[in-house]
C-alpha cells in the first residue's frame, strides 16, 4: 500500500470528466478537511472519487483554486528522474520531427504531461518556467532528465509570471545547470533572425507560438509597408521583411525589446528597411493616424488583456479599441492582423470584438485567415485554456 496521503472528490464533482482526461480538480470539488488543508503546496497524493475508487496520482496545492493537478493515471507511479525522462522523450520526439533546428517549445505544460511546466529550447540552452508548486521541489530531477534526454548543457529557471504568484511561489530566477548566455541568442525562424534575451527578456526570451502566424503574414508582405504594434523583439515585422516587405516599423513600450529587434534586423541584413518607435501602443496608433500614415499590413499583437474571466469584459473592450485605432492605418485593400493570447477571450468573443472595432472605424473587412499557436504548443482537447492564442487576418 502507498504511504501517500489520499484526497477525495466530493459527490458533486465531475469525476467522469477527470477520468476522460480533464487534468484539474478545483477547490470546490474536493473534500477539504483539516488534513487536506494542512498538506504542503506541491504534495503528491492519491486522488479518489467520492466512492473511494482510485483515479490517479495528483499534486495538491491547498492554496490554489486548482487544488489538484493530475500527474499520472497510475497511483503506483514514481515521480523521479526516469519518470521525467519518459515524458520529455515523448515531447522531444514530436518536436524533432517538426523542426530542423532545436529552437522550439519543448514542453507545453498539461498537454505534454507535465502540469504547469513550460520549457523552451534555444539550442544547447533550455529555459524552464516551473509554474506549479509540485515541480518546484523536483527541479533537480527534472533538470537531470532534461540534460539526459536533450543533451543541453545549460538549464535556466525563469521564476517570473502571474501563474507562479497564483501558486504561492516566489519570482526568483536562477541557473540550474551550466551557465546563462552572456549575450542574446540568435534564433532563425521564417528567414528572419530574432535575438532572444534568455535572462532579462519577457517570459523565456522569445515567443515561439506565433511562428506559423509570422509565416502567413510574411506571405502578404511582399512589397508592403508594414506596421508591427506590440512588436516585442520584432516578431511580425522581421518575418515580413524576410518575406519581401519594402519597410517595417516596430512599435513597443520596451526600449530593450526594440534594441533586440534592431539587432535582429541588422543580423539578417534588413537594417536599412527597419525602424522602431518607442511608446504606448494606443497613443502611438492615434499619433500615426494624426500624421496621416498608411500601411499595407498592420499587425497588433498585444499582451493578454483578459487573463481570466474576471477581466473578460474589460479585455474585450481593449481588443475592440485596438481594432478601432489600427483599422484607419490600413491602406485600401491592405491587411490587418489582430492577435489575442487571452484564453478567457475565446475565439468567437475575440472575433466579434475585433469586427466591432473595425466597423466603428468605418471600415469593412473580410476575414481571410484564423491562426493559432504552432504545433510545438499543442492543444489539450479537454482543457480549453491550452488553446489560448488566436490570430485573425482581415483584408480591409
Amino acid at each position: 500500500m502507498s504511504d501517500l496521503p489520499i484526497v477525495r472528490l466530493m459527490p458533486k464533482a465531475n469525476a467522469r470528466a477527470i477520468r476522460h482526461g480533464f487534468p484539474w480538480v478545483y477547490e470546490n470539488e474536493l473534500v477539504t478537511d483539516r488534513r487536506t488543508k494542512a498538506l504542503a503546496a506541491g504534495t503528491l497524493a492519491i486522488l479518489e472519487d467520492s466512492e473511494r475508487r482510485p483515479m490517479g496520482l495528483v499534486a495538491v496545492n491547498p492554496n490554489s483554486k486548482i487544488i489538484c493537478r493530475m500527474l499520472d493515471r497510475s497511483v503506483d507511479a514514481q515521480i523521479d528522474q526516469a519518470w521525467f525522462a519518459t515524458r520529455l522523450t515523448k515531447a522531444l520526439d514530436m518536436r524533432a520531427r517538426l523542426y530542423d533546428a532545436p529552437f522550439y517549445r519543448l514542453v507545453h505544460a498539461e498537454t505534454d504531461g507535465l502540469p504547469g511546466v513550460i520549457i523552451d529550447r534555444f539550442g544547447d540552452t533550455c529555459v524552464i518556467q516551473p509554474n506549479a508548486a509540485w515541480v518546484e521541489a523536483l527541479l533537480p530531477a527534472l533538470t537531470a532528465a532534461l540534460a539526459e534526454v536533450t543533451g543541453v548543457t545549460n538549464v535556466l529557471k525563469n521564476g517570473g509570471g502571474r501563474a507562479r504568484v497564483l501558486e504561492g511561489l516566489d519570482e526568483e530566477s536562477s541557473v540550474l545547470l551550466g551557465a546563462a548566455p552572456s549575450e542574446p541568442v540568435p534564433v532563425l525562424m521564417n528567414g528572419a533572425t530574432y535575438m532572444a534575451d534568455l535572462t532579462g527578456g519577457q517570459k523565456t526570451g522569445l515567443f515561439f507560438d506565433q511562428r506559423p502566424n509570422h509565416e502567413f503574414t510574411a506571405r502578404l508582405s511582399k512589397g508592403a509597408r508594414v506596421l508591427d504594434v506590440f512588436s516585442h523583439v520584432g516578431g511580425f515585422s522581421l518575418a515580413a521583411l524576410a518575406g519581401g516587405a519594402d519597410s517595417a516599423l516596430a512599435v513597443d513600450g520596451s526600449a530593450p525589446a526594440l534594441a533586440l529587434a534592431e539587432q535582429g534586423a541588422a543580423a539578417a541584413g534588413f537594417g536599412e528597411k527597419f525602424a522602431t518607435r518607442k511608446g504606448d501602443a494606443f497613443m502611438t496608433l492615434e499619433a500615426l493616424a494624426e500624421e496621416g500614415e498608411k500601411f499595407d499590413v498592420v499587425v497588433c499583437d498585444p499582451p493578454a488583456f483578459a487573463p481570466n474571466k474576471q477581466a473578460l469584459d474589460k479585455g474585450l473592450r481593449a481588443y475592440e479599441r485596438v481594432a478601432r485605432l489600427a483599422a484607419p492605418l490600413v491602406a485600401e485593400g491592405g491587411y490587418l492582423v489582430l492577435c489575442s493570447c487571452s484564453h478567457a477571450a475565446e475565439l468567437t468573443l475575440f472575433r466579434n470584438s475585433s469586427a466591432r472595432g473595425i466597423g466603428r472605424a468605418g471600415r469593412r473587412g473580410q476575414l481571410i485567415h484564423t491562426g493559432f499557436a504552432g504545433p510545438d504548443h499543442p492543444l489539450m482537447p479537454q482543457l480549453a485554456e491550452s488553446g489560448y492564442l488566436k490570430a485573425l487576418t482581415f483584408r480591409l
